[in-house]
């Protein structure tokens, strides 16, 4: 059976690829998407991330789309869930009450509004998804990609899908190395970029860790405890730069002065789930969190009818787990990582459930109960996969560096301005301890621009990125990987490649023409995407 035309191939079903494939459909086009897993959503749904997001993005700081899927969000838990009337009527509720995020909740409600957003795009044909797929070959023609071949993961049947536009929003720039376009992975050299806080020497596999993030709930009286992990006495006695008490413990090093600070972990706490909320979010405020249940809780029973919720339910993503033993690609043993740092994330929740201080002098917490069934039903019950912070990224026509939005270099002037700003974004920049031995690496940020020079390739004509994998550096990335920044890139991309379909230009013809990008930001503007920001200071 033939192909159906395709004007669009998005491989990648995560956040950026998602919006690129809705943006370009929205415009008529006829898109192709591919997902290697069973879920579309990326790092809100198969990584199982509550959406990290900066202090104003209850007034503004996203596009009109990232908007209606927050408030998409809070309306389906007031039409399916027993909320309280209080919870019900809050404006800007909050599933979770959680500390971090304002938007808490469990990843089935973004499944189940990312598919209702692409319902009709589907129904009306413009969007096809082809679930389980994953990108194994590419054909080029000189500068351009004429196909991509990929396989379906249940069967290994294998179908070649051409396209005149290919955008990679794969969680790992997998299609880069594939189609021969040139990027850099890892870290780059101070000598190259000019970063203050780039390392001396490049090394392509000094990346930010993973994670593999799990749902907890906690049943007193009850027995949960899982087998005991083959790893984990490798883990427990592994010594960790920063952590003194190993990183199977509660003490954890503070991101911005390296410290150690205790953490407490005290399940179910009694009390108004808005109230935790005000201070500890703001990443302006040099306390953190100290109960760690309340950090990342994804559902708090105080926000339902009494019985929905015998507990809360909090989404561990917690420096415990990360794992930075070595890169999950572009390495020998990048599976055996992989699997590692799931049997990090196990170790974690069996040393919880079983030597874990308690507030009464006791040692773990067996009834603590993995909450699999709202990640999707994997075997080990943790999330479908794995939390990916930086990803291959392409050589652009401009690179993100540090000294652009840096607090420390930028002062009161704020992030550099581009004159071809197709978003915003704000988060500092934060590096977890890498697989290169570094610390933590967390840098105040000023609010910044998404220059459309970043999404450029230097030399490949009909790609684009829609993901991590934009024109960033390892020092930089830690600021734009967030979920609404690649948001905002893969809205961008899907509405770039309608507009040069449309006028019979290049991406690159639309940056360098004064006209033409004026016409494109014009097009972005009324489709609500903010492209600069108001007066605000960093942190």
């Amino acid at each position: 059976m033939s192909e159906p035309e395709t004007h669009l191939l998005v491989v990648g079903g995560g956040v950026g690829g998602l919006m690129a494939a809705v943006a370009a459909a929205r415009r008529g086009l006829h898109v192709t998407l591919t997902e290697p897993t069973d879920w579309i959503g990326g790092v809100l749904t198969t990584q199982a991330v509550p959406p990290d997001e900066h202090v104003w993005i209850e007034r503004f700081g996203c596009t009109a789309t990232y908007r209606a899927y927050r408030e998409g969000v809070r309306e389906y838990y007031r039409r399916h869930y027993p909320l309280t009337e209080t919870a019900r009527t809050r404006r800007a509720f909050n599933p979770g009450g959680a500390k971090v995020s304002d938007l808490c909740h469990e990843p089935r409600v973004t499944l189940a509004v990312l598919e209702a957003m692409i319902a009709p795009l589907r129904a009306s044909g413009r969007l096809r998804v082809l679930m389980e797929h994953a990108p194994v070959a590419a054909e080029t023609d000189g500068d351009r990609i004429v196909s991509v071949t990929v396989e379906d993961r249940r069967t290994g049947a294998r179908r070649v899908i051409a396209a005149p536009w290919v955008v990679d929003a794969t969680e790992t720039g997998d299609l880069l190395p594939l189609a021969g376009v040139e990027h850099v992975a890892g870290a780059e050299s101070r000598a190259e970029t000019g970063e203050p806080h780039a390392p001396a020497a490049a090394d392509p596999l000094n990346m930010q860790p993973v994670s593999v993030c799990f749902a907890l709930d906690h049943r007193p009286g009850e027995d949960h405890v899982i087998d005991r992990p083959d790893a984990y006495e490798k883990f427990k006695s592994a010594g960790a730069v920063d952590w003194p008490d190993g990183q199977l413990s509660l003490t954890a090093p503070h991101p911005k002065t390296r410290r150690p600070v205790q953490h407490m972990f005290l399940p179910n706490p009694d009390g108004d789930p808005a109230d935790l909320r005000p201070d500890y979010a703001d990443q302006r405020v040099g306390s953190m969190d100290r109960n760690l249940w309340t950090f990342r809780r994804i559902a708090a029973r105080g926000n339902f009818l009494p019985g929905a919720y015998p507990s809360d339910v909090t989404l561990v993503n917690w420096p415990q787990m990360d794992y930075w033993g070595g890169p999950v690609f572009d390495h020998p043993e990048a599976d055996a990582h992989l699997a590692a740092a799931r049997e990090l994330s196990r170790s974690f929740l069996y040393w919880l459930q079983t030597e874990a201080p308690r507030p009464d002098g006791g040692t773990g917490w067996p009834g603590l109960r993995l909450r699999g069934d709202l990640l999707g039903d994997t075997e080990d019950g943790l999330a479908k996969a794995a939390y990916i912070r930086e990803s291959r990224r392409i050589r652009a026509e401009h690179t993100v560096v540090e000294q652009e939005l840096s607090l420390d270099v930028r002062g009161d002037a704020g992030a550099v301005a581009h004159p071809d700003s197709v978003g915003i974004g704000m988060y500092r920049i934060d590096l977890h301890p890498s697989t290169g031995g570094d610390p933590y690496i967390d840098i105040g940020c000023c609010p910044f621009e998404l220059p459309l020079g970043a999404l450029l390739p230097v030399r490949v004509e009909n790609l684009l990125p829609a993901a991590k994998n934009i024109g960033t550096t390892h020092i930089t990335n830690g600021a734009y990987r967030m979920p609404l920044v690649e948001w905002n890139i893969g809205e961008v991309v899907g509405h770039l490649v309608a507009f040069c379909a449309a006028r019979g230009a290049t991406p690159r013809q639309v940056r360098a023409d004064e006209a033409l990008l004026a016409d494109f930001q014009r097009e972005l503007d009324d489709a609500g995407v903010e492209r600069h920001w108001p007066r605000v200071a960093g942190y």
